[in-house]
């Protein structure tokens, strides 16, 4: 039940991450923002998912795991009612900050104490389960919030209820069951909160194909989170919330099973089938925009949560196999901070450029950028790879 707990820790956090993909569409409608101001909404959680992981990053290996996932939960809630009190764009802004804040400092201490309750020898089943955690939090969240947007009397409403409540059952769970893995908890007016980016020099060189990695599978699913319901309703013609939810849902599905099929694959090798699966991820969706299907946009989700599942749960496993113990959750939080960042910002270009241009011409510059991410993340981690093995040898 320990690990059990831990990892609803991170599946919760995550799932307030995506659970507002669906009613988006409601809040432009409510209080009538651009496209421009949508993607600056969705994006503003990389502003407190950053402010967490380069603040507080470090925070739960000083005061122990327990003592910080109960105020993340906490945040989360807080986030949960702004939302569901929102009677403003500013109010999104809020609460959108506010959620990537509580993410970021609830998926670093989640991940952290997983790797700790499986132990050195099973660091590799302790990503898996991270990982899975996570991507179960982001399938649910979409899903709920479209089924809920699209049939309840209170769209805006009981969605962010059935969240504060997911939340609370968390809690309790943390409180009852997993045990405090850090042995030499710090007072808290010791706490060190000094921004530190937490990549020692000596694995610099191996954390940049992962953090490369993270950043572009990432990237294409935060246009997925933020615009696909957009993409639906204008150049789809579907404007059905649950279907917008069912997307996402099947994307992440995907992602789940992907990973437990590919569980026993080799970090490194993980890693590099995640890259070669976003070239036809990209490709395809450019022809489900240009060409208008439905079929197409199914198997560009497909290609992408494959793409996403690989690429993120190799780049994982290779940097808690380089994190020094006593630096694993700064590290682990330095490469949630691409992912991130890559999930956030590119979204924010592409509706820039959906409104100077078109959606087409925008999509088609982000698929060129992460291509080109994608080879270049495959030179470096080749290289460093063939390094590290020299080295040993």
């Amino acid at each position: 039940m320990a690990i059990v707990a831990a990892s609803a820790l991170i599946g919760a956090a995550f799932m307030g991450s995506t659970l507002v993909t669906p009613l988006y569409p409601l809040y432009e409608q409510r209080f009538g923002f651009s496209k421009i101001t949508l993607t600056l909404v969705y994006a503003t959680y990389v502003v407190g998912n950053l402010v967490a992981l380069v603040f507080f990053g470090r925070l739960s290996d000083q005061l122990g795991r327990r003592k910080v996932a109960i105020p993340a939960i906490a945040l989360a809630m807080c986030s949960a009612l702004l939302f569901w009190f929102a009677s403003s764009t500013a109010w999104l802004y809020e609460a959108r900050g506010l959620s990537g804040f509580a993410v970021g400092i609830a998926s670093g201490t989640g991940t952290a104490w997983l790797a700790e309750l499986y132990g050195a020898s099973q660091r590799r089943r302790a990503t898996v389960m991270a990982t899975v955690a996570n991507m179960i939090g982001i399938a649910i969240g979409p899903l709920i919030g479209g089924l809920l947007a699209q049939y309840s009397s209170r769209p805006l409403v009981l969605p962010f209820v059935a969240y504060v409540a997911l939340l609370a059952a968390t809690a309790l769970a943390i409180l009852l069951w997993p045990p405090e893995t850090v042995s030499r908890a710090v007072a808290l007016r010791d706490v060190d909160l000094r921004p530190r980016v937490g990549v020692p020099p000596e694995i610099r060189a191996r954390f940049v194909a992962p953090a490369v990695t993270a950043f572009a599978c990432f990237a294409l699913t935060g246009f997925y989170y933020a615009l696909i319901p957009s993409l639906l309703r204008e150049t789809l013609g579907i404007g059905n919330l649950a279907v917008a939810g069912a997307v996402v849902f099947e994307l992440v599905a995907t992602v789940i099973v992907v990973l437990l099929l590919a569980r026993r694959l080799p970090s490194q090798s993980g890693m590099f089938a995640g890259l070669f699966a976003l070239f036809p991820s990209l490709g395809v969706l450019v022809a489900a925009q240009l060409f208008k299907s439905m079929p197409l946009l199914l198997i560009a989700s497909a290609f992408a949560g494959a793409s996403l599942a690989l690429g993120y749960r190799g780049g994982l496993q290779v940097v808690n196999d380089i994190a020094p113990p006593d630096r694993r959750a700064e590290v682990v939080s330095s490469y949630f901070v691409t992912c991130f960042v890559g999930n956030s910002v590119p979204v924010v270009g592409v509706g820039i450029l959906s409104t100077v241009y078109d959606a087409t011409t925008a999509l088609v510059a982000l698929s060129c950028v992460l291509a080109l991410m994608a080879v270049a993340a495959l030179l470096v981690g080749n290289a460093t790879s063939r390094r590290a093995y020299a080295h040993r040898s």
